[in-house]
């Protein structure tokens, strides 16, 4: 099928590549010039493992981008892939939604074929039907054109393997019609396939991420008060996963969630909720505990060395997960902060994430590896879980004191703490 990807970010640059990977031709239409020559050129504008590999093999044949929506009249199916970025008030900004929109309708005035619209951009529950329909058929000045929601459910860092193997398809649509064309283009694929109604569809993201998110507050919840029993909460909720009706995933104690989804989302659906009237209290406190956690950190290590100020701290991992360079959200980014409010020195230290942290602290002493950062330092935290983080063990020989405090459990040498065991 001929399919068009508007928005080349993260999820919609992995889209349109793996449905390229598919057998699909597929083309994105993504604003930034530069970003759709790199595509081009075969070069993936972000980190993600296997992306590189698929841009080499598909660019320039299955795969193009471009910044006008031209090849939207052509298409057989479009996917809306734009950000939703958190608004002041927590609920999501729609306008990169509204603007695909207009663009798209404008773009099919000109095409005289079926077409399905399809919405993969996590949105508010009713999104689909009262703002990208009406916006749609307002502007194309045609009827017969479907619609479709389709939500991501991609981890970063993974996201390839993810899409090609997923745990679920889920299909939200208007009509049977636009439903089918929408599994068309998964055929290859061995998952079971949900089909809904739209605002069904965008409710089952943003109830997925709520729970996930809610699971790892919870965990650091009863991590902080097996931190005052003097208990592992690992070996807890080792024997709490074991329960099919709970299951191991996401019960990893630590310094809280980040990334482009979790915050914004569960921030997302407490806003609706209010909206509707209703009094999202678990919601709220998911976000509260968040907020909270990584702060322990700073409190804890101030327990061990005392007064932070003129104290050098070494900060290791920035992203807000491995395997990833995104700094969205990421816990590393408050426990900084806090440590610079309290007069600390810090050098900080990530295999992908420092070109990007240093924008968002730009006076911090960057080093070129693990060993660099700790050397000299009072004390280190350990903020993400990178796994050659786990190899660490006479490199903290270098410290001036060995005061070794995880957020995140990866570390496989003596002489540490976490922050809730």
């Amino acid at each position: 099928m001929r399919i068009t990807v508007v928005g080349g970010g993260y999820v919609g640059l992995v889209t349109g590549a793996c449905f390229a990977e598919l057998g699909h031709t597929v083309d994105i239409v993504e604003i930034d010039a530069r970003k759709a020559a790199a595509i081009n050129a075969g070069r993936a504008p972000i980190h993600e493992r296997g992306l590189d590999m698929l841009l080499e093999r598909h660019a320039g044949e299955r795969l193009s981008a471009g910044t006008d929506y031209g090849p939207v009249a052509e298409a057989d199916l479009s996917f809306v892939c734009v950000g939703t970025p958190p608004a002041a008030d927590g609920s999501a900004d729609l306008s990169m939604v509204a603007a695909a929109s207009r663009s798209i309708g404008e773009a099919l005035r000109d095409g005289n074929g079926l077409h399905t619209v399809v919405v993969k951009s996590t949105v508010p529950p009713g999104t689909t039907a009262g703002l990208v329909v009406p916006a749609i058929l307002e502007h194309s000045g045609r009827n017969e054109i479907g619609f479709a929601m389709n939500p991501e459910f991609l981890r970063e860092g993974r996201a390839v393997e993810d899409f090609l193997h997923p745990d679920r398809i889920v299909i939200g649509s208007r009509d049977d019609r636009s439903g089918e064309a929408v599994a068309a283009v998964y055929r290859g694929l061995s998952a079971p396939v949900v089909r809904c109604g739209l605002t069904a569809a965008e409710m089952i993201k943003y109830a997925s991420n709520a729970l996930l998110a809610t699971k790892i507050s919870f965990s650091n919840e009863v991590g902080n008060v097996c931190k005052r029993l003097g208990i592992d909460v690992y070996e807890v909720m080792e024997g709490v996963g074991m329960d099919h009706r709970v299951s191991p995933h996401f019960l990893s104690a630590g310094a809280g969630f980040g990334g482009s989804c979790f915050p914004k989302d569960v921030a997302a659906l407490v806003s609706l909720a209010e909206s509707l009237g209703e009094e999202p209290a678990l919601l709220r406190s998911v976000l509260d505990v968040n907020d909270r956690q990584p702060l322990r950190l700073v409190g804890l290590l101030e327990e061990k060395i005392g007064d932070l100020a003129g104290k050098r701290v070494a900060v290791l991992g920035l992203a807000f997960k491995d395997n990833t360079d995104d700094i969205r959200e990421s816990r590393a980014i408050p426990v900084i902060a806090e440590l610079l409010r309290r007069g600390a020195a810090v050098a900080a230290y990530d295999p992908l994430a420092v070109p990007s942290m240093r924008r968002v602290f730009p006076g911090i002493d960057y080093a070129a590896s693990a060993a660099d950062a700790l050397r000299g330092a009072d004390a280190c935290l350990v903020m993400t879980e990178w796994p050659e983080f786990s190899d660490l063990n006479g490199e903290f020989d270098l410290m001036k004191s060995r005061v070794v405090i995880e957020g995140r459990r990866i570390l496989s040498c003596g002489g540490k703490e976490g922050i809730c065991w």
